[in-house]
């Protein structure tokens, strides 16, 4: 291991880390758009609200657990670092600076605990989300994080493969979605009502935040200003991209016309997938992953109505489907110009590998999915973890927050001057709560 910081590689991991961050800001944009009018504030705020929350536990004892050396078995990392301590401007990984390695992989925790927000839109109480956050970063994310990322992590030692989040990131924040989902019970309405998104171009945008942030995400998992680098964000590019054509093309066959909300999905949906394989595929392969992720995702989404869980935002559909879609796809793709040394089937190199994401997959499905159950029961029975029926129907917004996001909406503000309260009256006239 180096023990000179490269001002190179430093540099691309810094504005890679900021990208990193900018994502979930993003994901609370794309999330946002896709609820209905009067939960937008409530969708922004559970996304916005992770990262403090889990910078605190990744700073006090996240990283260590995560990163440090292994306590035993590959489960978990020591407390050698609780509260960051030995780690100083001049501690150095690899080739940059430890405290900005941290600090990169602590926008990585913060996402995944935001992408399990959309799971459960417009119904979880934000006390209960703010009780969840720490908890579940820290006895979910932390362990996985370790058993894949982390000195001697038993998932690295086995060989199973994740460059850059599928087992960590997308499957994760998958099967913990799906968990919560099922403690909070369906939406008012579920099967029913519509429930499109209320501000399509919201959802665009924020999908092309979220792409713009991916490169740091997948190239910045480099650690490197280097060739490798530049694979891996040509091969993010290639997958949102066919991402986007595989989806657009299923809805084309099946509803006869594409979709602007099938466009963001599709393209979520490849990245999603090249994200733990970017570092496995060539180009080709990553035009493989992509299109496929699509195409599966698109028919995915569709399976809560059948299987009866409400998953708001389809977190399942696209995150958990795809990151399971580009895991195991590394078993079939994986070429040894990127590798360093392992190959997929379709290369020559049997079913091994294969074999090995597909126990990486399972695993921590298993496990996150059961832990977030059991926490999110938990947090259920102390202090609640559901607003009431009457409050989801009126406005998760206005009950929460006291806030509503739009002039028009149920409990909108009245245009007025500076100085006046509604309706014209002075401060102190009729408030939104007595109207």
């Amino acid at each position: 291991m180096s023990s000179t910081i490269d001002p190179a590689a430093t540099a691309w991991l810094l504005i890679s880390t900021a990208l990193v961050l900018l994502m979930t800001p993003a994901l609370a944009i794309f999330y946002g758009g896709m609820v209905r009018s009067t939960g937008v504030l409530n969708m922004l705020m559970m996304n916005f609200i992770a990262i403090p929350l889990v910078t605190v536990v990744w700073l006090f004892a996240g990283y260590s657990l995560a990163f440090g050396e292994d306590a035993g078995g590959g489960l978990i990392g020591n407390l050698d670092h609780f509260g960051m301590a030995g780690i100083d401007p001049n501690t150095v990984h690899g080739s940059v600076p430890e405290l900005l390695f941290a600090t990169f992989q602590l926008t990585f925790a913060i996402l995944t605990a935001a992408l399990v927000s959309g799971a459960i839109a417009d119904r979880a109480k934000f006390a209960g989300w703010m009780a969840f956050v720490p908890l579940w970063a820290l006895v979910v994310y932390v362990p996985i994080a370790h058993w894949v990322w982390g000195p001697d992590g038993w998932l690295a030692s086995f060989g199973a493969l994740d460059y850059a989040g599928g087992l960590v990131v997308e499957i994760t924040s998958g099967a913990s979605a799906l968990a919560l989902a099922i403690v909070l019970g369906p939406r008012v309405g579920f099967k029913i009502d519509a429930m499109r998104p209320h501000n399509l171009p919201f959802v665009l945008l924020g999908a092309g935040l979220l792409w713009f942030g991916w490169f740091g995400f997948n190239a910045g998992s480099a650690l490197s200003a280097n060739g490798v680098a530049a694979a891996v964000f040509l091969n993010t590019l290639v997958a949102g991209c066919l991402g986007m054509l595989g989806w657009l093309a299923v809805e084309q066959i099946r509803d006869g016309r594409p979709t602007t909300f099938g466009a963001a999905s599709g393209v979520v949906a490849g990245l999603v997938a090249i994200t733990p394989s970017c570092g496995s595929v060539n180009t080709l392969g990553a035009l493989i992953v992509g299109l496929t992720a699509g195409v599966v995702c698109s028919f995915a989404v569709g399976w809560k109505f059948k299987a009866g869980y409400d998953d708001s935002l389809d977190v399942v559909g696209v995150h958990f489907v795809g990151g399971v879609v580009g895991t195991l796809l590394i078993g079939l793709l994986a070429n040894q110009v990127m590798t360093g040394g392992v190959e997929g089937l379709f290369y020559g190199g049997g079913s091994a590998q294969l074999g090995k994401q597909l126990v990486g997959a399972l695993t921590v499905a298993a496990y996150a999915f059961g832990v977030t159950f059991a926490l999110g029961k938990g947090i259920d029975r102390v202090i609640g973890f559901r607003v009431t029926e009457e409050d989801e129907t009126a406005g998760i917004d206005f009950a929460l927050h006291a806030e509503t996001a739009y002039a028009e909406g149920v409990h909108g503000h009245s245009p007025r001057r500076f100085g006046e309260g509604h309706f014209g009256q002075p401060n102190g006239g009729i408030r939104d709560r007595d109207r």
